[in-house]
């Protein structure tokens, strides 16, 4: 592909400038303890509610980053981004607020509230088939009619950084307690999120132990760790965490967690479902089930934690009614 040859990857100094055009604008989201899951899982757990973030995920840091970065003189044009719903979210809100036009090419399968809410933010929606359509090359025919702007879900330096105040922001609030983290878990798509976070974290604590996770039968990034190049996943479509099916880890990001992360776990759909119904009935917290990755991994068990500091990333809240009241009540 070669798409990223002259993209130069994001430092822990990009993260921090990232936090200071953040700062006042994105919410600085909760780090939750909660004595219910220490006592569930033997470690000391700490949440990051992503869900309480402006659009319901963690994606609006990364989206707000890049777009205010966009020069005067390219703004008219407007941004072009795809994505399932929570980057497109993400992106609509950080158009709106600097008053830039967004279009957004969607699946048509995307959950009605994601499709509706980034409608609600003022975008245009574009749909396309996600088993036969490739939704990066309508994106950029729109963009390059226009003159728009790119505005990637994860392959980004921009967005990477905008993502990694996660990290920087958990390093602080331990720091406020006496703490450091030990073990880090970040869900993997296309590995934006596990890549920000690990740059925002390591350049402090650099002996911080993360992992990714993601659902059985579309963990690319944890095959692309024991292979050392980027997998594809077969499918996709096949799980519930709508939001992880990405089909392989990033150029610019996969360097980077191989680098910093090269270890990757996976959680079934029941693993998840568990994990969904816990955050709801234990922490009162709504999650959607790819923002539930992370703690189905706690809870499942899949990664040796006793004793230790653990963070989990709650990265987004956003699923259907439908959908949250099925996992929740079985």
């Amino acid at each position: 592909m070669g798409l990223m040859e002259n993209t130069k990857a994001p430092t822990a100094a990009d993260v921090d400038a990232a936090a200071k055009r953040l700062a006042g604008v994105a919410v600085r989201t909760p780090l939750i303890n909660a004595p219910v899951l220490d006592d569930a899982v033997g470690a000391r757990v700490f949440l990051k509610a992503e869900t309480l973030q402006r659009t319901g995920s963690f994606k609006f840091r990364g989206a707000y980053n890049k777009i205010s970065a966009i020069p005067p003189e390219r703004r008219a044009a407007g941004v072009v981004a795809y994505s399932s719903g929570n980057h497109a979210q993400g992106v609509a809100a950080a158009a709106q607020l600097l008053g830039l036009r967004a279009t957004i090419v969607m699946p048509s399968d995307a959950p009605k509230a994601k499709r509706e809410r980034t409608a609600a933010l003022g975008a245009e929606i574009v749909p396309y088939d996600r088993d036969t359509e490739d939704r990066a090359a309508i994106a950029h025919k729109i963009a390059n009619e226009r003159g728009a702007t790119i505005v990637p879900p994860f392959d980004d330096p921009m967005i990477i950084a905008g993502q990694g105040t996660i990290g920087s922001e958990i390093v602080e609030d331990l720091a406020r307690l006496n703490l450091k983290p030990e073990i880090v878990v970040v869900g993997a798509s296309g590995g934006g999120l596990a890549a920000g976070i690990a740059l925002g974290v390591k350049s402090h604590v650099p002996e911080a132990k993360f992992y990714t996770a993601e659902p059985e039968g579309f963990d690319d990034t944890a095959r692309s760790f024991k292979s050392g190049q980027r997998e594809r996943n077969a499918r996709m479509s096949g799980t519930i965490c709508d939001a992880l099916m990405t089909v392989t880890p990033g150029e610019l990001t996969f360097p980077i967690n191989r680098a910093l992360i090269g270890e990757g776990v996976t959680a079934s759909d029941a693993d998840v479902a568990r994990a969904v119904a816990f955050a709801f009935r234990e922490l009162k917290l709504v999650v959607e089930p790819g923002g539930a990755i992370g703690l189905a991994a706690l809870l499942a068990d899949k990664i040796d934690i006793k004793g230790k500091i653990v963070v989990g990333v709650l990265s987004g809240g956003n699923v259907d009614g439908d959908t949250f009241a099925k996992l929740t009540s079985a």
